[in-house]
């Protein structure tokens, strides 16, 4: 596990404000689900539009401001607006001096430098632009990695998944080309961030798993969030055996979980099948993610999922069990445990079915080795058409 005093200076600079997202995000929520997760928008607004007046944020200010239907100070957007003007006026003559008297390193320095105040203030049409002309401009892989890294980090500060997965796709293929090993791995958290978002938990578990104990990436989040993510996708994605090895016997992650007793909870009271306290501890991971702009949209999947796993955890060890047994170990009523496998095995995700009669849950487990045959017999046929229809192309 990276020390946390101080590790922060290895991550690269919080260019886009990514806080400044969250809490737009925050003032958006019903006030309803504001309540609820005890966030005060009145507060977050407070605290949000100081971030923004205090970087110049002349953009966010207006969006901000349409979006929540909040009165513009025109006073305030004036001077918000000449001060951009006067600092890209300088960004841009330092541009223009550069291609002048100085060399090619020079000229990408102060472009760079152009990108960063363009994203910081909220540009994102303007400093699109100039990340485009910057990247052309690089020579090197690392200087090229480095603002395809920026265009990403753009593109989560503004939810375009376009912008994310085009840059995305040019890193990795970057990559491939020769990257050093503290960029390689920041790929793979950006690459897991991105999964994380579109509800491809078991990439995304995949990429966060193997950057545990070399994390920097700190522009994009701390070290406990990254470890709370790493978990979350985590006990979704991973069978029983590598959950073990790498989030229950993990050390990395163990280091983490004294800070983290929710999560803590969440892992043991389902590794060890204390299924009452691990529905209480989910219950509170519900409301983590309705509180976060990444995983808010995943909230009932990402619930429903988990309770399969922990029903299907418990059938495996009985051939059958009564409802009253079942309910009893997860702590909720006869008719709560009734109607959620009644559901789950009408859609084919538990395999089971109920006796109603007798309040008996028989299991039905499938036949794995017959269901790997019918599979390869189903792949072969496939195999032989397309090998008949090749042949008569051939022929002809």
């Amino acid at each position: 596990m990276p020390t946390l005093e101080g590790l922060e200076e290895a991550g690269l600079d919080k260019i886009p404000d990514l806080a400044v997202a969250q809490m737009r995000f925050e003032l958006g929520l019903q006030a309803s689900v504001a309540k609820e997760l005890k966030i005060d928008q009145s507060e977050v607004k407070n605290k949000l539009m100081d971030k923004v007046k205090a970087g110049y944020m002349t953009e966010i200010y207006k969006e901000v401001s349409k979006e929540f239907k909040l009165s513009v100070n025109q006073s305030v957007l004036d001077e918000m607006e000449a001060k951009n003007a006067e600092q890209i006026k300088l960004l841009t003559d330092e541009i223009e001096k550069a291609e002048k008297n100085e060399g090619e390193s020079e000229v990408r320095d102060a472009m760079v430098r152009k990108c960063e105040y363009l994203t910081s203030i909220g540009s994102k049409s303007d400093a699109l632009t100039m990340l485009k002309a910057t990247l052309e401009k690089s020579n090197t892989t690392g200087h090229k990695l480095d603002i395809l890294f920026h265009l990403i980090r753009l593109g989560f500060f503004f939810n375009d998944n376009k912008i994310i997965t085009t840059y995305l796709n040019k890193a990795k293929e970057l990559i491939e080309l020769g990257g050093d090993w503290d960029r390689r791995n920041r790929l793979k958290v950006y690459t897991g961030l991105y999964s994380m978002s579109v509800r491809r938990f078991e990439d995304a578990a995949k990429n966060f798993l193997d950057t545990v104990s070399t994390f920097t990436s700190y522009e994009l989040m701390d070290y406990h969030t990254f470890i709370r993510y790493t978990i979350i996708c985590s006990m979704v994605s991973l069978d029983r055996q590598d959950l073990t090895k790498k989030i229950v016997e993990g050390a990395d992650i163990n280091e983490v979980l004294h800070d983290l007793p929710l999560f803590k909870s969440f892992i043991s009271s389902l590794y060890n099948a204390q299924y009452a306290e691990f529905f209480t501890s989910l219950a509170e991971i519900e409301t983590t993610f309705k509180a976060d702009r990444y995983l808010a949209p995943h909230t009932s999947y990402y619930t429903r999922q988990m309770r399969v796993r922990a029903y299907g955890q418990l059938l495996e060890s009985y051939s059958s069990l009564t409802v009253t047994y079942m309910a009893n170990s997860f702590g909720v009523s006869e008719e709560f445990i009734d109607r959620e496998l009644s559901r789950f095995i009408t859609a084919g995700v538990l395999n089971a079915k109920i006796d109603k009669v007798g309040g008996i849950i028989q299991t039905n487990r499938p036949d794995k080795k017959n269901w790997q045959y019918q599979a390869v017999i189903k792949q072969g046929d496939m195999l032989l058409n397309r090998i008949q229809k090749l042949s008569r192309v051939i022929t002809i």
